[in-house]
């Protein structure tokens, strides 16, 4: 008889049931969310503070091209020793004291330009106090060669290259930029899930074991249905908390941002400032048009299909390893020494995900890894959105179903003989006998 869905079923409502489980579906994302928010606050309180910056320009020259932006503030000091100079920025709290000495000739700035403070200066602003400066004097050693700045700034031609395919099907740097989020999030997602749920499932046949129930449990049911029931009802109970955490999260934040007001995506404004830069004097419509050239690039149904197969056969190949192991050991402690082999293949495809395909999605290295069972659920991913042949997407997911029909089977051996084993801790020698048995 197939106890199959039966298994599956406890499984799953054993999980779900659990109070830990419940209250870290709820109280993760919240966790999480708060995080955020703070992040958000602290960024947006450090981003309203004015840096006032003190200027003792001796040349007369630089001062007046500096510009005030929201973050900071320039206040000329004139008539001043650089000692004085010195003390009034100390008394006054500025952020600094801008020092700018007179010079002979344009080739001896190097050395002319001085920025005294208390402690370092924020990376930004100080990149932001060069740029200024850097454009002022150039602007300057222009003027004083008789070149006409104007007709410089004139002259400089500004191309965005139209990239396109055979097929006619235009594409941007957008599009590209759309393809890297989404083969790295596809990509990172599966790794995350492996870890997290795997080593649920590894914990719950260890549970079992250590308690005595499976000597009950195993005596009506076999190995490879307890076991592939494990495994699917581990993954629903995974896939369950995951949507929650999704919907949560979502209602969560928006609350937060509309109660608070604060935007949590302000967190990352180096990223923001350079998309404004790039998006320059463009309204909704640019953002909009841009959003349905993402999707036009982007194979939909493909990405889609292709990752719900890769994702559940690279979670099930897997999660048979992770259960084997929980079968082999009498306690988490003495997993460390199986982990690491599973996990090695994980973390080789995330480092050939991020420095390979983005590379060269369709080079030698890409595509090698994208066939290997262990590695092809990530790396594949990453390269779907780039464009690969159906083939190779078929042949790489095909090589994966056999390879995880070959480690049920492998890991079943494992299970069946490990599960009733107690008091001896395993060797890699001794999982040889077992799968000769």
């Amino acid at each position: 008889m197939n106890h199959l869905p039966l298994i599956i079923k406890r499984e799953y409502l054993t999980k779900v049931k659990n109070k830990s489980f419940i209250v870290m579906t709820f109280l993760s994302p919240m966790i999480f969310i708060a995080l955020i928010a703070l992040v958000a606050y602290l960024s947006q309180l450090n981003n309203d503070k004015i840096h006032i910056i003190s200027v003792l320009d001796e040349s007369g020259l630089v001062s007046d091209g500096l510009k005030s932006s929201d973050k900071i503030k320039y206040e000329k000091l004139s008539n001043l020793s650089l000692e004085e100079a010195k003390a009034l920025a100390k008394k006054t709290k500025s952020y600094g004291l801008l020092h700018i000495k007179t010079w002979d000739s344009f080739n001896d700035l190097s050395n002319k330009v001085n920025f005294y403070s208390e402690e370092s200066p924020s990376f930004a602003i100080f990149s932001e106090l060069e740029n200024q400066i850097e454009s002022k004097l150039t602007n300057l050693n222009l003027e004083e060669k008789a070149i006409d700045v104007d007709a410089i700034k004139d002259s400089k031609i500004t191309i965005d290259i139209i990239q396109e395919n055979f097929e006619g099907l235009q594409t941007s740097k957008t599009d590209g930029i759309a393809k890297l989020i989404f083969g790295g999030a596809t990509g990172y997602l599966l790794f995350m899930f492996i870890i997290i749920y795997g080593n649920m499932i590894m914990r719950s046949v260890i549970e079992e074991k250590t308690s005595r129930i499976i000597e009950v449990i195993i005596s009506s049911v076999k190995p490879v249905q307890l076991m592939l029931g494990k495994i699917i009802g581990t993954s629903l109970a995974g896939i369950t908390q995951f949507v929650i955490w999704v919907i949560l999260g979502g209602v969560l934040m928006t609350v937060v941002s509309l109660v608070l007001g604060i935007n949590l995506f302000d967190s990352s404004t180096p990223q923001q400032e350079l998309m404004t830069i790039a998006s320059e004097g463009k309204g909704v419509d640019f953002y909009f048009e841009s959003f349905k050239s993402i999707l036009r690039s982007l194979p939909l149904i493909n990405l889609v299909i292709a990752f719900i197969l890769y994702f559940i056969g690279g979670y099930l190949l897997y999660s048979s390893l992770y259960a084997a192991i929980g079968a082999a050991v009498d306690n988490e402690t003495d997993t460390q020494q199986f982990v690491m082999p599973i996990l090695m293949p994980l973390i080789l495809a995330v480092y050939v995900g991020i420095f390979t395909v983005i590379e060269d999605p369709h080079g030698t290295v890409s595509t090698v890894f994208s066939f290997i069972p262990f590695t092809s659920p990530v790396v594949m991913l990453m390269r779907i959105p780039f464009g690969v042949p159906l083939w190779e997407q078929l042949l790489g997911f095909l090589l994966l179903i056999a390879t995880f029909m070959f480690t049920v089977w492998f890991a079943a051996k494992i299970y069946r003989v490990g599960i009733l084993m107690y008091g001896k801790k395993p060797s890699y020698k001794e999982l040889i006998k077992w799968i000769k048995y």
